[in-house]
Order: structure tokens, then C-alpha cells, then sequence
């Protein structure tokens, strides 16, 4: 092989590699010994939209996301709501500004919502689905 052909392999390759991890599932999860088992879209949207202050099984909620302007936030409220992240940015400021609830807990990254989610029974998150572990467990999984 020449090293045109090497070239033209290792881009295929990091192509290829590259549009798997785009292809990874958003997934909403709790802490793997939670009572919940799953979760309705509607559910998922009133807990992520501050109208339920309680999962199914009537323990508190906390919902956690990452905060700002993640890719993953922006896929979330997209695939969830059909809304960008100006539209949901606006509907949190119209409400604080009211005191009706709070938006969900905003943490730096997806390992902070997989840790806050594993060590609180209450915490509910989303994720990719390649970032999963042990600790938690899937109760929603975003249409494709």
C-alpha cells in the first residue's frame, strides 16, 4: 500500500468513526436503583418544563442538564420539543421572573449529570447513550 492509500484509509476510517458517535441515542435516566422504571415523553417534558415536581413514584424530582449552549442540550430540547435553545432560554426567563418554578439544576458537562444522577435517587438527566454506565439507567429514550 502506498501512501496515498494509507491517506485515503485513515480518513475513511476517522469518517466512519466519527458518524457512529454522532449516531449515539439521547436517552433520559435516573439512578439505577430507582423505583422508576419509565418514563412517558409527556412525563420528560413536564419534569424538564418545571410542571412536575415529582416522578411517578411520588419522590421529589430534580432534573439536571448541561448547562449553556452543549450540543447535547441544544439535540435535547430539539428532539424533545422542537424548540431551540433562544425559545427554552425565554420560556425559563419568563417563569423565573413569575417565582412559578425552577429550571432544572445546570451542571458543566455530562459526566457532572451521570455523577449528580448516580449519587442522587431523585436526580433525573439526559445523555448520549454511548456515555452510560452502571450507575444509572435509561427510563426515556428521544426518537432518532
Amino acid at each position: 500500500m502506498n501512501r496515498k492509500h494509507i491517506k485515503q484509509l485513515f480518513y475513511a476510517l476517522a469518517l466512519m468513526l466519527s458518524s457512529a458517535t454522532a449516531d449515539a441515542a439521547l436517552v433520559v435516566i435516573v439512578n439505577a436503583n430507582s423505583r422508576v422504571a419509565h418514563l412517558s415523553r409527556e412525563e420528560v417534558v413536564n419534569i424538564f418544563m418545571g410542571r412536575y415536581r415529582r416522578l411517578p413514584d411520588g419522590s421529589a424530582v430534580q432534573p439536571v442538564e448541561i448547562r449553556g449552549e452543549a450540543p447535547v442540550r441544544r439535540e435535547f430540547y430539539q428532539k424533545l420539543l422542537d424548540k431551540s435553545l433562544a425559545e427554552i432560554n425565554a420560556y425559563w426567563a419568563r417563569l423565573l421572573f413569575s417565582g412559578r418554578t425552577q429550571p432544572p439544576l445546570a451542571l458543566d458537562s455530562v459526566r457532572d449529570v451521570l455523577e449528580k444522577v448516580a449519587q442522587h435517587p431523585n436526580a433525573v438527566g439526559y445523555v448520549d447513550s454511548d456515555s452510560l454506565n452502571d450507575q444509572v439507567k435509561i427510563v426515556y429514550k428521544l426518537p432518532e
